[in-house]
């Protein structure tokens, strides 16, 4: 059965490595009859969380941005792909807004499948291992939720330098087999 899949993209480069396998990712999936959209999330407007809590009494957001469409996105898709660049063994700050705000739509968001992509400068495992543990931490509290899989591509600092890696394959494959 064909599935919606939903790449968010944290890189801020346009040419970045997590970019580059989140596009990878998509082209997997789309051959194997999914339909995949890639956001990258550079290009939305994500203000931060103000835990003015107006979603838990209207049930909506009091902020007005991109936000509200990246909701209705992840509430009607079956897989979610969550990609960023790792920042002080973390994720970055696009990725971070993003999680943060889904707050706003927590108790809704049901069933859904998860695949994480992250690239670091560094090749050692634990520098994954904040970066996974925080993108872990949403699916944690999404009911009925689960982590389907994960690629981390390490030793990549410069923009594009992912391109001619087995990380590359590991992406389309992994796309290919939601």
């Amino acid at each position: 059965m064909a599935k919606n899949v939903l790449i968010l993209s944290g890189s801020p480069r346009k040419n970045g490595n997590s970019a580059m396998l989140c596009k990878q990712f998509a082209k997997g999936a789309e051959e194997s009859g999914n339909t995949a959209e890639l956001i990258y999330l550079r290009d939305k407007k994500i203000g931060y969380c103000i835990a003015c809590y107006h979603c838990k009494k209207e049930g909506i957001c009091s902020i007005q941005d991109d936000m509200a469409e990246i909701l209705d996105k992840i509430d009607k898709t079956d897989v979610i792909v969550m990609a960023s660049p790792v920042y002080f063994y973390s994720i970055n700050a696009q990725m971070k807004a993003l999680i943060d705000r889904v707050v706003a739509r927590w108790l809704q968001i049901k069933n859904k499948e998860f695949y994480y992509i992250i690239t670091a400068a560094e090749e050692e495992s634990f520098v994954k291992d904040c970066t996974l543990e925080c993108m872990r931490g949403l699916v944690k509290c999404l009911k009925g939720s689960v982590e389907k899989g994960y690629i981390f591509g390490g030793g990549v600092y410069e923009a594009g330098k992912i391109e001619g890696t087995h990380f590359m394959q590991d992406a389309y494959d992994m796309g290919k087999n939601v």
